[in-house]
């Protein structure tokens, strides 16, 4: 279909222009009615949701200024076209990411910016989006009776290159071109953690979830947002018995709840969202607000060197790192005196040691 023609519609252009062009450069080439109709016929919905037209490898291949046979290598022989390293999390465990190689790292960033950008994840999923920040995530939770947090088990890993493919195909893709674009955005048969398109791509799987889980808990009033793999739902605690009911839509798109993180924090305790604590204001949890205390304590005490040399502490840039603590917890409260007390003090320590 259309192997030949790979002109990209203007965002501009409406689906009447993008005829006229189309069938001047078909009939050039020789394409019957027949085939020209076929073609528009594929791509009015496409145009009309403001996503490119692609009719085959070629298509592609123009768009993102690869030779065609550089997109067969990259689907075919996929381990190939990243590197794997390891980051440590916070509990010490290692993670596995997988990042694309630069060439087709930029296809992949111009398949998130193009084609995913184009399509709006639920208004309840909170990470991954541009201009919002991990507040919008926790704020909904503030101040309320209980506070129940769920997690998806192997969140990326269990979204599979088929999972990605239908992604595309809803959005009008033909079958063959759905599954191109899903093989460019997959390592081994699923998402992996290190390339540009795979958060979206996630909350863009778990679109229908997500708008039945936030009507379900609409009905029932309980409040829900989602920040990649963290659930959370608050309310009073009689409404939050829920956990079944979210294994089975789970259960339905091939997920899983990783029932060890499953946790249920009534008012009169801790209740942390997302790392934040969010009982009567939002702020970050007492042992960082003792970490940082504790640090700027000894910094501007012993000095920058004799601190280290104590704590062991070899991290380079160990000011900016602080400094980058203090800012967080600001950001979740801008009206924490105490933070801004110590920030104040780091900052006249640094300028100290620089004159």
């Amino acid at each position: 279909m259309g192997p030949e023609i790979s002109f990209w519609p203007h965002k501009k252009m409406n689906f009447s222009q993008y005829e006229k062009t189309f069938r001047i450069k078909a009939t050039k080439i020789g394409f019957s009615e027949e085939e020209i109709t076929a073609c528009l016929n594929y791509a009015e919905p496409l145009i009309s949701n403001k996503l490119p037209v692609i009719y085959s490898t070629a298509n592609l291949a123009a768009l993102v200024g690869y030779k065609t046979n550089y997109l067969k290598r990259a689907v075919k022989f996929t381990k190939y076209f990243y590197r794997d390293f390891q980051i440590k999390k916070k509990d010490g465990k290692l993670r596995t990411l997988y990042e694309p190689l630069p060439s087709l790292k930029e296809i992949q960033s111009w398949v998130l910016k193009n084609i995913l950008s184009e399509v709006k994840p639920n208004r309840f999923a909170k990470a991954y989006i541009k201009n919002k920040s991990l507040i919008e995530n926790v704020k909904y939770h503030k101040g309320r009776e209980g506070v129940l947090t769920l997690d998806i088990l192997d969140f990326f890993g269990s979204i599979k290159t088929a999972h990605v493919a239908g992604i595309f195909s809803e959005m009008g893709y033909s079958a063959n071109i759905a599954s191109l674009l899903a093989k460019l955005c997959t390592y081994d048969g699923y998402l992996p953690q290190g390339a540009p398109t795979s958060p979206y791509l996630s909350n863009l799987y778990l679109k229908n979830f997500d708008d039945i889980v936030s009507k379900y808990c609409s009905e029932n009033n309980i409040k829900y947002t989602r920040y990649a793999d963290d659930m959370t739902f608050s309310g009073k605690e009689e409404d939050l018995n829920i956990t079944s009911f979210i294994e089975v839509q789970l259960f339905n798109i091939g997920l899983y709840l990783n029932s060890d993180k499953s946790k249920l924090m009534k008012r009169n305790e801790k209740q942390v969202v997302t790392g934040i604590v969010v009982n009567d204001k939002l702020q970050v949890p007492r042992e960082d607000r003792d970490f940082i205390r504790n640090e700027v304590h000894f910094l501007t005490k012993f000095g920058l060197n004799d601190h280290l040399n104590r704590t062991l502490n070899k991290k380079a840039n160990y000011i900016e790192h602080l400094l980058g603590k203090i800012n967080f917890a600001l950001h979740i409260n801008p009206d924490d005196l105490k933070m801004k007390r110590y920030k104040a003090k780091v900052i006249e320590y640094a300028k100290s040691i620089e004159e």
